[in-house]
C-alpha cells in the first residue's frame, strides 16, 4: 500500500472552491485510476491535505504524471492556491 499526500495552501475564503475541485474528481479518481483505493480530503486550519490510496507506488507515480491530476486537478486548483502543491508519497511496512 502507498499513500500519496498532495498538501495544499488555501486561503479560507477560498476552501469551498477547493474542495469543490476535490469533490468533482473523486469519483473518477476512484473509477479511473490503475491501483486508486481511496481519496480523503483532510482540512486543517493551516492547510487542506488530499491523501489518496494506492495499491503500488508506481501507481501513485503514474497518476501524479497523468492528465487527471496535471491537468485537470492541479489546473483548476492552481488560482486558489498560494503556494505549489507540496506532493508526498509514504509506502507502509
Amino acid at each position: 500500500m502507498t499513500y500519496l499526500e498532495v498538501t495544499l495552501q488555501v486561503s479560507p475564503a477560498n476552501r469551498a472552491a477547493a474542495a469543490s475541485v476535490y469533490e468533482k474528481y473523486k469519483r473518477r479518481f476512484l473509477d479511473t485510476v490503475a491501483g486508486a483505493t481511496s481519496k480523503e480530503l483532510l482540512v486543517r486550519d493551516e492547510d487542506v491535505q488530499v491523501l489518496h490510496g494506492f495499491e503500488t507506488a508506481a501507481d501513485a507515480q503514474a497518476y501524479l504524471a497523468g492528465d487527471l491530476f496535471t491537468r485537470d486537478v492541479v489546473g483548476e486548483l492552481s488560482p486558489l492556491l498560494e503556494t505549489g502543491p507540496d506532493v508526498r508519497l509514504y509506502g507502509t511496512a
